[in-house]
């Protein structure tokens, strides 16, 4: 399969860092007391420079001299890095907003639980290509 998109590829490297990400922000909520804590997240990484990693190898192809030729952006690992705009910090310096914390823990679930129900039709479908629609 190499050189060819693989789906689950992608939803596997999405959920890790989805996981890796889940990690982070728990560490936050359980510094919410620690004087002097800064709460941390995972760069920007976003799912489309992930997914262009992976269509790496398909590259478009011009056929009139018109036509723009692509570009593939490649990024390394997720790094962990301070958060950029500290809103309110209490009176020991820490920095942790929980309410913050708990809207970024939903919405990396709700992304979560979007790559597993991904994952789940794509194996659905190959389900039906190799048993049949009735099978």
């Amino acid at each position: 399969m190499e050189g060819k998109f693989n789906i689950f590829a992608v939803i596997g490297k999405r959920m890790d860092w989805l996981n890796q990400r889940e990690r982070v922000l728990a560490e936050n909520i359980a510094n919410s007391d620690t004087p002097d804590y800064t709460p941390r997240d995972l760069d920007g990484s976003k799912f489309s420079r992930l997914l262009q990693s992976q269509l790496a190898p398909v590259a478009p192809t011009t056929t009139d001299r018109a036509h723009l030729s692509g570009t593939v952006v490649r990024d390394g690992p997720a790094k962990i890095e301070g958060q950029r705009h500290t809103y309110e910090s209490s009176p020991t310096g820490n920095a942790v907003i929980l309410e913050e914390q708990l809207i970024k823990v939903s919405e990396t679930q709700s992304a979560y639980q979007l790559m597993t129900n991904l994952y789940r039709k794509h194996m659905d479908m190959f389900r039906i290509a190799v048993r049949g629609p009735n099978g």
